[in-house]
């Protein structure tokens, strides 16, 4: 799709760019006399620039919208009629090069994520029963083992079956350093093998790995409008109906066409009207670019508004993978046993707490079994059958509940590490206390200076929503500087507590990692889901999915915002000074139709190349 659009945007610039070069070369003529022009000839090209203008407007009205393009036509028409051929020219001249400034921002918001596909290769060979193969990319199939080698392009998402490589990901997530990527890896296509061989196991190809859907997501998010576009165009409406009601009143009161025609000269907006979506645009553009996909204007207007920023603590604030520090075993049960029987539990669990078990017991060799009837309960623990006997592992409440029994002084010692902010993680086999694990987390690098930036910049409140007991919580708010927090939450929990932030007044961003977090990221007016890099569902729920892992984007994203929305405030302020400055000389018979459509022509530039400053 983006490949025909880019096609046919090619053909209107250039098109556009024909139609400018011809329009300066009649002008640069009739200035300084260069041959004669006749009036046949200055009709025939004024006439056949104006199609395109009257055809544009007249398709708005079919479609019941008034569009800028009708005041030009109707100074056109007026202009042609007067035989007003430097204003007719000029006009066209503006609307011509307002179009192509269009086309070239959208060819280049395309081209900044296009331009990868140019990396893929045509060819990619396959390894089929120790033999090497060479197939067209397009024949890869799920399951196919691919052979990439030193400074070839991965062709499909996978994971790694053979061999190590330094990894160029900046394709997807704009960082420049180079990650190391090994047997058991998840690697995704487009990044570059910069040292090493890799054999690939395909799980995505096509249009279903993660920089496809990038570009999607990239060319969707350019029709998603913000709420100040559609201001814009209200206001439009009513300026254009003002206008032409000014100019006809004007012309009944002092019957002189050409002060009608120099207002309506003056009063066409394009420079107001390509600006905005293209300083939205170039946002989004740059954004994507160094690997921060926005879906959408709303929500660059959404992040310039915030006052309330909420925070996921695991995998968001601290590093989500948890350590084990101890495991205290019970009665006459061994460290051993505790952990074998954890480990089956957790062995169908995508907990933070369950990984942390699988990786210590893999660590110390211990064999995982097979789990029987596993269940989880969000945010309390989760239970399985494991040789006839059921296991459980979660928080004490948990344990409370389900009436399982624990002495006073085993609750005594169980809070007292908790007060020492250790996660601590209870375990019971066939319904009898075992043990309890102690787990710790750290906090992210940066994650203080990031909170400390974000108060900088005007957010007023910092929350943090965590399922972890209170100690573990005030633990890491004290190490970040969060402002508030709520510990204990079961998923449910955190909703409600969302719940109490949202308001009319200013914007709310809930900050996670886009899984667990799902439902949170779509209540909050802007979801932004960290290290989405090669998931479908963080891509998929957030308004705002960054690549990489790293808190540090927030701020910046918050200064994209705002920057364009200052852009297009200054963009709205240089029109409205530009337009009275335009209608005063007109009144004051400064400008002449001819003048006053150079004063619009040299105008129009001032708005669209403060927009285009947001590439940078």
């Amino acid at each position: 799709m983006i490949e025909n659009q880019d096609r046919n945007t090619k053909i209107f610039l250039n098109l556009n760019l024909l139609l400018c070069f011809v329009l300066i070369q009649i002008l640069l003529a009739y200035w300084f006399k260069i041959f004669p022009l006749e009036d046949k000839i200055l009709f025939i090209i004024s006439f056949a620039a104006t199609l395109p203008v009257l055809f544009s407007a007249i398709n708005s009205l079919k479609n019941k919208k008034i569009s800028i393009d009708l005041l030009a036509s109707i100074a056109l028409i007026v202009s042609l009629a007067k035989k007003e051929w430097l204003p007719a020219i000029f006009i066209n001249l503006m609307v011509a090069s307002a179009r192509a400034f269009m086309d070239y921002v959208k060819i280049r918001s395309h081209s900044a994520i296009e331009s990868l596909r140019k990396l893929k290769p045509q060819n990619v060979k396959v390894e089929e029963n120790g033999k090497i193969i060479e197939m067209p990319l397009e024949d890869v199939k799920v399951g196919n083992n691919i052979v990439v080698e030193l400074g070839e392009c991965v062709p499909v998402d996978g994971f790694i079956i053979k061999g190590q490589a330094t990894i160029d990901q900046s394709s997807l997530t704009g960082e420049s350093a180079p990650v190391l990527k090994k047997e058991g890896d998840n690697i995704l296509s487009f990044t570059t093998v910069l040292a090493g061989h890799l054999v690939i196991r395909a799980e995505k190809v096509g249009k279903e790995t993660t920089l496809e859907k990038i570009i999607d997501l990239v060319e969707q998010s350019q029709s998603n409008k913000a709420p100040i576009y559609s201001l814009i165009d209200k206001f439009a409406k009513w300026y254009i109906f003002i206008t032409l009601g000014g100019a006809i009143l004007i012309y009944l009161v002092s019957k002189n066409t050409d002060l009608v025609v120099g207002l309506l000269l003056v009063s066409c907006a394009d420079d107001i009207a390509v600006a905005t979506p293209m300083a939205l645009m170039s946002a989004i553009t740059h954004s994507a670019r160094h690997g921060a996909i926005i879906k959408g204007g709303d929500y660059l207007e959404g992040l310039a508004k915030l006052k309330t920023i909420v925070f996921d603590k695991t995998g968001t604030l601290t590093q989500g993978k948890l350590k084990i520090e101890e495991i205290v075993p019970l009665g006459n049960k061994t460290i051993d046993e505790i952990l074998e029987v954890a480990a089956v539990a957790s062995s169908c669990s995508s907990h933070p707490i369950a990984h942390a078990i699988i990786s210590y017991a893999q660590e110390k060799n211990i064999p995982i079994g097979e789990p029987e009837n596993f269940e989880e309960y969000g945010g309390k623990g989760m239970s399985a059958y494991f040789k006839g006997k059921i296991i459980l592992i979660g928080k004490l409440s948990f344990f409370q509940d389900l009436k399982i029994k624990i002495s006073q002084s085993q609750i005594s010692e169980i809070k007292k590490r908790i007060s020492n902010r250790f996660n601590v993680s209870l375990v019971a086999y066939g319904n009898e206390l075992a043990g309890f694990i102690d787990l710790v987390d750290t906090v992210k690098p940066q994650v203080k200076e990031t909170i400390a930036e974000l108060k900088k910049l005007g957010i007023e409140k910092t929350v943090m929503l965590t399922g972890d007991n209170e100690r573990v919580a005030q633990k890491v708010a004290e190490e970040t500087g969060i402002d508030e927090f709520y510990a204990n939450l079961l998923p449910g929990d955190k909703l409600e507590y969302l719940k109490k932030f949202l308001n009319k007044k200013y914007k709310v961003a809930m900050v996670g990692d886009g899984v667990n977090d799902a439902p949170g990221l779509a209540l909050s007016d802007v979801g932004i889901a960290m290290g989405a890099i090669g998931s479908d569902a963080s891509i998929e729920a957030a308004d705002i999915a960054l690549m990489k892992d790293d808190l540090s984007q927030v701020p910046e994203l918050i200064k994209i915002g705002r920057s364009t929305m200052g852009v297009i405030k200054q963009n709205i302020i240089i029109w409205a000074i530009l337009n009275v400055l335009g209608f005063i000389l007109v009144f004051s018979h400064v400008l002449n139709p001819s003048g006053a459509a150079a004063y619009n022509f040299i105008c129009d530039f001032i708005p669209i190349f403060n927009s285009l400053r947001l590439f940078r």
